[in-house]
């Protein structure tokens, strides 16, 4: 039997899926004709491709935690700068807290 996801793996997931959606509505609000197509779609799936290389549970290359650490703070910098960028750094802000909070307890968590 699998064990039960905690809250804070839950929040770690929700936090990661937040950021790959706030990258895509970044490259698609962002840049004119017919460049946000391709950053709407490129940016998310760059960071899912990272985050699939070196964050996931399943992830391709096994890395030290300290650089998946540093990976997983990347994907959250690059969302919250997007936020930024909008015009929205409160947001930004509260989405760094969060994400970085909840990236600390897991990682935290792992390491045990």
């Amino acid at each position: 039997m699998r064990p039960r996801p905690t809250v804070v793996e839950i929040g770690s997931v929700l936090c990661g899926i937040a950021a790959f959606v706030t990258l895509a509505v970044w490259g698609f609000t962002a840049w004119p004709l017919p460049w946000n197509i391709v950053a709407g779609i490129g940016a998310p799936v760059l960071a899912i491709l990272v985050w699939a290389l070196f964050v996931s549970p399943r992830a391709v290359l096994a890395v030290h935690p300290f650089i998946r650490a540093i990976v997983e703070l990347f994907v959250y910098a690059a969302a919250t700068i997007a936020w930024w960028s909008m015009g929205q750094a409160v947001i930004g802000l509260v989405f760094a807290i969060v994400a970085v909070t909840f990236g600390a307890l897991n990682g935290r968590r792992r390491l045990a």
